[in-house]
């Protein structure tokens, strides 16, 4: 079974697999620049439930040490699957299909409050030491701007930063809501770049006692605030909404929520920015082993499924820009981090542990690099008139803002 599937997927580089039982499989055409990989199962049972269920089974076999690598990294191997991707069908052909995922996606990401919470928690809750070791300074996690391409990581999440602070059109004085404020690094430059209030809200208790800390060391706990709270629970008006990298967990029955709530919480001349995952190739379905294993409720959604929710919001979409494989890079530069400090994390974890992130950051990384993964940032305006009609501000503003920064 795995042996026709591969067969038919591995055209452009060579996949050689060695069996537990002294089988050796060959796939691919080898060629000069095209990855060359030898992997070994060491178990029959693992092998056959690969063959059975590849999208769980696969990423197991690698934490289990069922499947090992003879020649090549975890990366390389991603690189040639990705490289034999091939050509999707029209997503039309596909009607039954797609009928199918409506319905997991619908059941998949149910999410009321307290199963919001669970699913945070046991991602986000983990030992903040093995975020530090493998993310920049700032402790951004979310994708990075490499607004050039020899940018270090901690430039590229700065810039980012300075891009998301231009779009939202800082001004002496405004209340800004952060939405999923991680461990408050956007909150606490926000603050920094302009006189503003901001107040972030995350579920995570281990970020939310991080962000406050930071707040406090740098002198700005009477502007920069942090609580431990759902969007669905935020009272009052603020000027600037600004969410990074929370969109991903809201979950597709609680989009119009989510806008609705935006729209509710923004001023009348209010502007908000979000910032998310998003996929280029139509809706489809988490993959399996990324929801058991490290983002169970998350879901990617297409655009087509967030700008109706948008709408029926009564917002106005002010600006939409793609970054591409701006996710790659920063991903790239997480997974060199890991490595170099795996077995740091070896001890305070388990070598399974790290085979699971070394294989969620590979995986991740493939899907912006060669498959249909993006990143969306939507600016929102309950008013037409709530931003310049040209988007030359925006430059202008960053370029401000980076000289202010000194970069």
């Amino acid at each position: 079974m795995l042996e026709r599937m591969l067969a038919g997927f591995i055209r452009e580089g060579s996949l050689r697999v060695h069996t537990a039982g002294g089988r050796t499989l060959s796939f691919g055409t080898p060629g000069p620049g095209l990855p060359e990989i030898v992997i070994r199962f060491t178990s029959r049972a693992s092998l056959f439930k690969v063959a059975l269920n590849p999208g769980l089974s696969f990423g197991e076999a690698y934490m289990d040490g069922t499947l090992t690598l003879e020649k090549g990294t975890l990366a390389e191997l991603f690189a040639l699957c990705g490289r034999n991707l091939g050509h999707r069908r029209p997503a039309g052909r596909r009607s039954l299909a797609r009928a199918w995922r409506a319905v997991a996606r619908q059941f998949q990401q149910h999410n009321p409050l307290g199963r919001a919470r669970r699913n945070v928690a046991h991602h986000y809750d983990l030992s903040e030491t093995l975020f530090r070791l493998f993310l920049d300074s700032d402790l951004n996690y979310s994708c990075a701007y490499f607004a050039a391409p020899e940018m270090s990581l901690d430039a590229a999440q700065a810039a980012k930063q300075r891009h998301i602070a231009a779009k939202l059109l800082l001004a002496p004085g405004q209340k800004i809501l952060d939405i999923g404020s991680g461990w408050g690094g956007l909150a606490l430059t926000l603050a920094r770049l302009e006189d503003v209030t901001v107040h972030g809200i995350t579920l995570s208790s281990e970020q939310h006692a991080r962000a406050n800390a930071r707040a406090a060391a740098l002198g700005l706990a009477e502007r920069v605030t942090f609580s431990l709270a759902d969007y669905r629970e935020v009272t009052g008006r603020y000027d600037r909404v600004v969410s990074v990298g929370m969109f991903e967990h809201v979950g597709t029955p609680y989009y119009r929520t989510f806008f609705r709530t935006v729209a509710r919480l923004l001023e009348p001349d209010g502007v908000a920015l979000i910032h998310a995952i998003g996929r280029m190739s139509g809706p489809g379905l988490t993959n399996s082993w990324t929801r058991k294993y490290i983002f169970p409720g998350g879901y990617i959604p297409a655009l087509s499924e967030v700008l109706p929710a948008v709408e029926q919001a009564g917002l106005w979409v002010t600006d939409i820009e793609i970054l591409r494989l701006h996710y790659a890079e920063t991903l790239r530069s997480w997974r060199e981090r890991f490595l170099d400090k795996k077995g740091l994390l070896r001890d305070i974890y388990d070598e399974r542990f790290c085979r699971m992130w070394e294989f969620y950051l590979a995986g991740s990384e493939m899907g912006f690099r060669f498959d249909d993964l993006m990143v969306f940032q939507l600016q929102l305006a309950r008013r037409v008139d709530s931003v310049p009609i040209s988007r030359d501000y925006m430059a202008d503003r960053e370029s401000a803002f980076g000289l202010a920064a000194g970069s």
